[in-house]
């Protein structure tokens, strides 16, 4: 693995400090600009896995980022201590819908919207295109790709409104300009086609 992917296998800070939501922020864009890279080297499948897991690293750092008013919003404590001890550490797949469904209760708009693509292109890497659209929600590549890059080009701007909420850093910035530039290329390609 070359060096400027290490920060994937950094160990992420206690879900309990600050520093959570910012390293949660720079793997979504590591992930983000690997979903591209990988799409433009044709490999779609692997792109959506990568965009899929970017969108559940901001939704990570989301919650992180927004814990009070979520256990402000709760009714119960079983629910207030799932929040701190489950949702925000583990982010289950299977309840990615009911925590995007809360942040949007908060003023997080359309990011249950966002997350259904996400989870559409999460089968999409499961499944691949499926004409009967059995398994997925994608007939072909082409469809699945016009998603890959709508969800990452929709992590851009989620996080250019967090920055002034996160400890940014170099490295978040050169990550930023790196995903702007690989979604560049990735919009090109898409014209060529």
């Amino acid at each position: 693995m070359g060096k400027e992917y290490t920060l994937l296998e950094a160990p992420l800070p206690k879900p309990t400090s600050e520093a959570y939501a910012s390293a949660r922020i720079l793997e979504a864009l590591a992930e983000a600009r690997l979903a591209l890279k990988f799409l433009n080297e044709g490999l779609t499948r692997n792109a959506a896995g990568k965009v899929f897991q970017a969108w559940r690293a901001l939704l990570a750092a989301l919650l992180r980022l927004e814990l009070d008013k979520l256990m402000r919003r709760v009714k119960s404590e079983e629910e207030r201590k799932w929040l701190s001890e489950r949702a925000v550490p583990r982010l289950p797949t299977t309840r990615l819908k009911v925590l995007s469904q809360l942040l949007e209760k908060i003023g997080h708009t359309s990011i249950s919207a966002w997350t259904d693509k996400a989870l559409n292109l999460h089968d999409y890497q499961n499944h691949g295109p499926d004409p009967d659209l059995a398994l997925s929600k994608y007939r072909s590549r082409e469809e699945a790709a016009y998603d890959i890059i709508a969800l990452a080009s929709e992590i851009i701007r989620r996080v250019e409104q967090l920055k002034a909420r996160l400890a940014w850093s170099d490295e978040h910035e050169r990550e930023l300009e790196m995903l702007k530039r690989e979604l560049r290329e990735s919009l090109q390609g898409e014209i060529k086609q």
